[in-house]
């Protein structure tokens, strides 16, 4: 039995409840399914899942597991925990803070230069943009400000020590160098 924290949980929970949601349709194309995929997600994505590539299945069920581990991790940032969970936990969570903007930021930066007409999209992704900008990119922001908002609960009121912020600190700039290099590259 997990225990919570009664007061000022919820940026924990968010970023649990969040990774939950997230996970389910990752378990449904993985599953064989497409439900939702085909107006929401590149065609060349859903062509993977319809084909059913093993590799690419086998992304769907990692991804659906590494947002379960999200939820895990929003749940472990409701309350103290060890001075090693809490590094963990805090490098974790500015980690996924920084990712989940700064993807979701991308996808709505991208839409709304697509969507004002000073940067065009393949024909086949035009009736994407607006799902990237409106849904992806919002969602994830979402995420990411969830996630933030725990971890800095956490170094903030539950484990107020210097150590777990400068572990905060290290996996978000981690991740921001990740995501930078990953977009400078274009492989990410």
């Amino acid at each position: 039995m997990i225990k919570l924290s009664p007061a000022g949980a919820w940026p924990g929970l968010a970023a649990a409840a969040w990774g939950i949601v997230f996970a389910v349709p990752s378990f449904v194309w993985a599953a064989g399914s497409t439900f939702g995929a085909r107006s929401t997600v590149s065609p060349s994505l859903v062509r993977l899942a319809e084909d059913r590539v093993t590799w690419f299945v086998a992304v769907l069920w990692l991804t659906g597991l590494l947002k379960l581990v999200g939820a895990l991790l929003g749940l472990g940032l409701t309350r103290r925990r060890g001075p090693r969970a809490g590094r963990l936990l805090t490098f974790c969570g500015g980690g996924a803070a920084v990712l989940l903007v700064w993807h979701g930021g991308l996808f709505v930066a991208h839409g709304l230069l697509v969507e004002t007409g000073l940067l065009s999209a393949a024909p086949d992704l035009a009736d994407l943009t607006p799902w990237y900008l409106y849904l992806w990119g919002p969602w994830f922001i979402t995420g990411g400000l969830a996630f933030a908002t725990a971890t800095t609960r956490y170094v903030r009121h539950l484990d107020p020590r210097p150590e777990p912020r400068r572990y905060g600190t290290a996996g978000a700039l981690g991740a921001l160098l990740l995501s930078l290099t990953s977009t400078a590259t274009g492989i990410g």
